[in-house]
């Protein structure tokens, strides 16, 4: 989606209404539509970097990025979602080779880990992540595997 307008953010310089449309669209998905109950206001978001693709004032696709020592040893990202209306459009996949180069540049590291969810497993193989997690675990109620990018 070539109209779509790419933001990286540190916590501070997001918007009012930027802040209020990401934190709607992560309940939408992550609580109404994966009916999960869990906290996903945890205080990781001040440290992170915050990296949305819009389209004119509508959040597209979003993820954070966590510093090394954060979530991780290395760094990471998370809460990586695309609007259901976007959906198979590309944006998620871009979303995400923008997120690794992001952080890889931001904080000069070798390694990405990740909490994926495991029906996503395949994708993020796809992005080069590898599992290194030699089992699933339940994450909000939700099957996922810990997987990592090296480079």
């Amino acid at each position: 989606m070539s109209t779509l307008q790419w933001k990286y953010q540190s916590f501070e310089t997001l918007t009012t209404k930027e802040l209020y449309a990401i934190m709607q669209v992560r309940m939408e998905v992550f609580s109404v539509e994966q009916n999960c109950v869990y906290q996903d206001v945890d205080n990781k978001d001040f440290e992170s970097f915050h990296l949305s693709a819009w389209d004119k004032n509508v959040l597209v696709a979003y993820c954070r990025i966590l510093p090394p020592g954060l979530s991780f040893k290395e760094a990471s990202i998370g809460r990586v979602l695309t609007a259901l209306p976007y959906r198979r459009t590309g944006s998620g996949r871009e979303l995400m080779q923008r997120a690794i180069a992001a952080t890889f540049q931001q904080f000069n590291c070798l390694a990405i880990t990740i909490s994926a969810q495991l029906y996503l497993k395949k994708f993020y193989q796809s992005l080069g992540f590898i599992p290194t997690s030699g089992d699933t675990y339940l994450e909000d109620g939700i099957l996922h595997i810990e997987m990592r990018l090296t480079i």
